[in-house]
């Protein structure tokens, strides 16, 4: 059985991934869908470029798709639909904590039929969050709501100092499960290479405060 992960390029599912295939399931691609008009994963603003720079460092097909906010659902529909072609059996997500999140893809998963998978479901956010730094994975903060708590961290590279620093803050899901922040990882026991990038300028658009990753 081969498996997709389904991805934005950040820290849970990486962390997912990483379970994954350190329980001998067999995770054969990358898939994830990004902005069309920007070319960037929405919420996140990594470019797509970065996005498959991610997929091959960690020896997996990439399969980008892009879309606009109101098409969503049926660009995904399509993903799911080339994926079962190409014979892939279940999708791996990377979801914790948020039921109405998770019921939305799974219903369509298993719609399509293929297997759903969820590594990470129902634990301690604190805990993953801990356990992608101790796993070596390295990532940076990319975004953050501006109304959320946490966007005066993005920029700074996801380690113990800045979850001890998340955890002064009580209003703030520690795995920004609510949107808080968003995470890009770039190097980790599962990559071949690091993803090569410069960093720029912090810029904020339409809400949030973004790292631009070159």
């Amino acid at each position: 059985m081969a498996y997709a992960l389904m991805t934005s390029g950040g820290k849970d599912s990486t962390l997912a991934l990483d379970r994954a295939q350190r329980a001998g399931i067999q995770v054969r691609v990358f898939a994830n869908i990004y902005d069309h008009d920007s070319g960037r994963v929405r919420f996140h603003g990594v470019r797509r470029e970065l996005i498959i720079a991610q997929a091959r460092a960690l020896g997996l097909d990439p399969l980008t798709v892009a879309t606009a906010p109101e098409d969503f659902e049926a660009s995904f529909l399509d993903l799911l639909a080339r994926l079962a072609r190409h014979g892939i059996t279940g999708v791996v997500f990377g979801n914790i904590h948020l039921e109405d999140v998770r019921a939305w893809y799974e219903d369509r998963v298993k719609e399509t039929g293929l297997h759903h998978i969820e590594p990470l479901w129902g634990e301690e956010p604190a805990t993953l969050a801990r356990e992608v730094v101790d796993r070596g994975f390295r990532a940076l903060l990319v975004s953050g709501d501006l109304q959320l708590g946490a966007a005066d961290l993005v920029g700074r590279e996801l380690d113990h100092e800045l979850l001890d620093t998340l955890a002064t803050r009580p209003n703030v899901d520690p795995c920004g499960e609510h949107g808080e922040f968003h995470t890009f990882v770039y190097d980790g026991p599962n990559f071949t290479a690091p993803v090569a990038f410069d960093r720029g300028e912090l810029v904020v658009i339409g809400g949030y405060r973004f790292l631009e990753l070159k």
